[in-house]
């Protein structure tokens, strides 16, 4: 027996009951109504979009859109735009993947890739899940210290009691994480409408920031902030985490099941990911009626958006609402990351940990370069560290997208589901342009600390 084999025996590990069961107390527990209204069906398979879309409104993403509403008004809303039209095409190859193959990404990369190759993508994952997870941990602790007053070095630990959140909603059942989920997205979505109904935005200019404009181009500022926008939006863990997830519902496993399956599912994506760029957008709105209008165009912290909120708007909620919403985006955040972690780690190594393990695991590898800083550096530090976690994220997407091109374009793999020659043609560019972008992304924020 192998020192490897002998390493899963130990009680936190157990191997895994099926190589297709990666969430086995999960996987295919949620009925579908077989002869049902279309709403009917449609419900039933919504709620995998919305444990995605958190990873598309996490604090890391505040940071960019602030910068961007504060410094440039609406014109970077095209931006949001079209990072977001690009996140709806990965992530219903996504679903498309899991469906059709029945296996999630990470198992596609283990039969596909030699094993020093398979070993390296779920190195390059597994940072990147840590890197989101010091993300949120920030967000949240930053969020606690808001609107409680508690210091940000407490509020760091805090933030690991939420493994008890997640481990009693798993044992209650999946639909009951996804009704959590998707009720926080709901508190953010109503915080942030009510800021934009303080802020009392132009929405004359609104639309015209949609609209592409050669000036993002042209402009050194507004591009560094374009790219840190279309390079914070796609979240790698998420390509993982949703070919999986969408494996929950009981569907039949023929190719008219799945591709009923696949419709519903990608309404259900799409629906969630269009919410998640309401809020990104509502975020710049209001930093752009706010700060942009009233002259602080210096406003690229989440706690001077905070401080000058309230005073800057004339409405006394107005920041509480902001921290609120926070706090939620956090919380949100880091309960689908474990689930993440747990997909990567069984579907890479075939290896399966206890959910409190991991758990505990990942947020002590995430916890402890924040301790250290905001030990060293104060709250000074913290924005230095979500800004080094995007760029590690950053780094690691296109280990994540290239494979998930690569397999929904193999017709060996995917059958009558293989892309289209259109769509392979899109999903390449698409792959190509985060490629590019986040290699200059990264080669800039390496020579601004050089």
């Amino acid at each position: 027996m192998s020192w490897f084999s002998c390493f899963k025996k130990i009680s936190f590990f157990s191997c895994t009951r099926s190589e297709q069961e990666i969430l086995p107390d999960s996987h295919r527990s949620v009925r579908i109504p077989s002869e049902q209204s279309f709403w009917k069906k449609l419900f039933a398979f919504s709620g995998p979009g919305f444990l995605i879309a958190v990873g598309y409104m996490d604090p890391g993403n505040w940071a960019t859109d602030l910068a961007a509403g504060s410094q440039f008004n609406y014109s970077l809303l095209c931006v949001i735009l079209i990072s977001n039209v690009m996140a709806m095409l990965l992530q219903t190859l996504s679903l498309k993947l899991g469906i059709v193959t029945e296996r999630d990404l990470a198992q596609m990369c283990r039969y596909h890739y030699r094993p020093s190759v398979n070993y390296m993508l779920w190195i390059f994952c597994e940072l990147a899940i840590i890197a989101c997870d010091l993300a949120e941990i920030i967000g949240s602790a930053i969020a606690l210290n808001l609107l409680f007053h508690i210091p940000i070095l407490w509020g760091v630990c805090i933030t690991a009691l939420d493994v008890f959140v997640l481990l009693f909603l798993q044992h209650k059942g999946f639909r009951y994480l996804e009704a959590l989920i998707t009720t926080l997205i709901g508190v953010i979505g109503i915080c942030f409408g009510l800021e934009i109904f303080f802020s009392r935005p132009n929405l004359a200019s609104i639309t015209a920031g949609f609209v592409p404009h050669l000036e993002i181009m042209t402009h050194p500022g507004m591009l560094y902030i374009a790219i840190g926008i279309l390079g914070a939006t796609v979240m790698p863990h998420n390509l993982y985490l949703h070919s999986s997830i969408v494996q929950t519902r009981s569907y039949p496993l023929n190719a008219v099941g799945k591709r009923e399956a696949i419709r519903f599912a990608s309404i259900d994506s799409n629906i969630a990911l269009f919410l998640a760029m309401f809020i990104n957008a509502a975020i710049l709105i209001v930093a752009a009626a706010t700060f942009f209008k009233g002259g602080r165009k210096d406003i690229a912290e989440i706690e001077d958006a905070y401080k000058l909120l309230s005073p800057m708007l004339g409405v006394t909620g107005a920041s509480t609402l902001f921290a609120i919403a926070l706090l939620a985006a956090g919380q949100n955040s880091t309960l689908t990351g474990t689930m993440a972690g747990q997909i990567v780690m069984e579907g890479f190594l075939e290896m399966r940990m206890k959910p409190w393990v991991r758990r505990l695991m990942t947020r002590s590898l995430a916890l402890v370069p924040t301790l250290v800083v905001v030990w060293y550096m104060g709250e000074r530090g913290m924005n230095q560290l979500l800004l080094a976690s995007q760029v590690v994220l950053s780094m690691q997407l296109s280990f994540a997208v290239i494979p998930l091109v690569t397999f929904t374009s193999d017709r060996k793999k995917m059958g009558l589901f293989v892309n289209s020659f259109s769509m392979k043609i899109v999903a390449w560019s698409v792959a190509l342009v985060i490629l590019v972008l986040n290699g200059w992304l990264l080669m800039m924020t390496i020579a601004s600390w050089l």
